[in-house]
Parts: C-alpha cells; sequence; structure tokens
C-alpha cells in the first residue's frame, strides 16, 4: 500500500532522518572544510585499515566517480594514500595517513558531545534499535536475510 503522502513516505522519512542527524555533524566537518563524503571515507580507513577502492565505496556508500574526486583532494591534504596490493598489483589501496588519522583524534571529542546529545533527546534503547530496524531492512532489501542482533553480536 502506498503512502497518502510523504510525511509517512519511507525513502522520505529515511532522508528527513538523516537530515536531522548530519545537521548536527555538519557544523563540525565545516569548520575543517571535510565533506560529509570525506568524512565517511576517512571514518572508513580508519576503522577497517587499508582497503580497495570498490570496498571503501560500498562500506562509506559512496558511488565509484564520487569516489575518484573524493581520493584526489584527500590525497592532496595528505589524508589518505594510494598504493597497490601486494598481491595484486592492479587493485588500488586506499589508507589513512597519520594526518587523516590525526584529523579523526582531534575531533573526537566534539564527535562524543554530538553523540551524546543525540542520545540524550531521542534515548540509548531507541537508538540501538533503530540502528537494529535499519541493519534489518537493508538486509532484507539486499536478500541477504535477518542479521544478528546487536545482543546476539555481543555474546
Amino acid at each position: 500500500m502506498l503512502p497518502k503522502n510523504t510525511r509517512r513516505s519511507l525513502p522520505m522519512s529515511l532522508l528527513r532522518g538523516r537530515e536531522a542527524v548530519m545537521s548536527r555533524f555538519r557544523p563540525m566537518l565545516a569548520r575543517h572544510n571535510v565533506s560529509e563524503q570525506q568524512w565517511r571515507v576517512l571514518r572508513v580507513l580508519a576503522e577497517a585499515g587499508p582497503l580497495d577502492a570498490s570496498d571503501v565505496c560500498e562500506r562509506a556508500s559512496i558511488l565509484a566517480p564520487s569516489l575518484t574526486r573524493i581520493i584526489k583532494t584527500l590525497v592532496e591534504r595528505q589524508f589518505i594514500t594510494v598504493g597497490k596490493f601486494k598481491d595484486d598489483g592492479r587493485r588500488v589501496q586506499l589508507s589513512i595517513a597519520p594526518p587523516g588519522s590525526a584529523l579523526i583524534e582531534e575531533l573526537q571529542p566534539e564527535r562524543q558531545a554530538i553523540y551524546d546529545e543525540i542520545e540524550a533527546r531521542f534515548g540509548p534503547e531507541r537508538i540501538e534499535q533503530l540502528l537494529d530496524l535499519l541493519e534489518a531492512l537493508i538486509h532484507s532489501q539486499n536478500g541477504l536475510g535477518e542479521p544478528a542482533s546487536a545482543e546476539d553480536a555481543d555474546a
């Protein structure tokens, strides 16, 4: 059944929810001249270590043509490095560089304060529930079945 108006439309609600959350982080990123997409790439590389470009695209939810431009900017700013994988010289290896790690570390207290405020307003249990529901939605649409719950992952 189609929603009667955009207020209850799933795509529109997801966009409004993303906007409500990201509007809290944008000022912090703007002060450091980092775009949302650049930040996602930095966070993914800091979390996962060296990755090839296709893995970065998937994990950071970025289209490949956009990643090419983002890589160029991040390399120019010395936030990431580009190399080749030892076992496959055709694959490009992206890694976070020390200045990129330093930026993430520098922004950690402000990021934590933003997360804490979001959690205080929405509730930690509801955030966990929302994250679990979104993960289940993603898996269901990608044909992957139900993901493990956060409680199962902790066990």
